[in-house]
């Protein structure tokens, strides 16, 4: 039935910054960029790696998301990278903070978190 994940929507609060930040600071690669009159709303359609994965919506003063503490719904979205040190030290240069690197006691591999521009966590995971 189900054959893979299609994509993961995010609603975000200043599209022009959240756009710069997965796009400039994440290095996400834009398919398509729609703006939708009716709702006064933007819709980015964002790929990593030539995959499709992200869709990035603005919507007129949307909620706010409760993240933390740890609350019912989506927890985070992961990245995987190959080098964790390098995937950090990119984000210090762009003023995103990460926290420390944890060890996964399951699978014994390393990973940190840090926060898109809506306090949405976000994880590097090296694999």
């Amino acid at each position: 039935m189900i054959q893979n994940i299609h994509h993961i929507a995010i609603i975000c609060s200043d599209y022009d910054i959240s756009k710069k930040f997965y796009v400039e600071v994440l290095g996400l690669t834009i398919i398509n960029e729609t703006y939708r009159l009716e709702r006064d709303s933007y819709k980015l359609d964002l790929a990593i790696n030539k995959t499709y994965c992200i869709e990035l919506f603005s919507f007129p003063n949307p909620p706010k998301r409760i993240s933390r503490p740890e609350a019912s719904g989506l927890r985070h979205l992961a990245f995987a990278v190959s080098n964790l040190e390098q995937s950090i030290d990119h984000l210090k240069n762009h003023q995103v903070v990460c926290e420390p690197i944890r060890i996964d006691n399951i699978t014994g591999k390393r990973f940190t978190f840090f926060s898109d521009p809506d306090g949405l966590p976000l994880e590097l995971y090296e694999g």
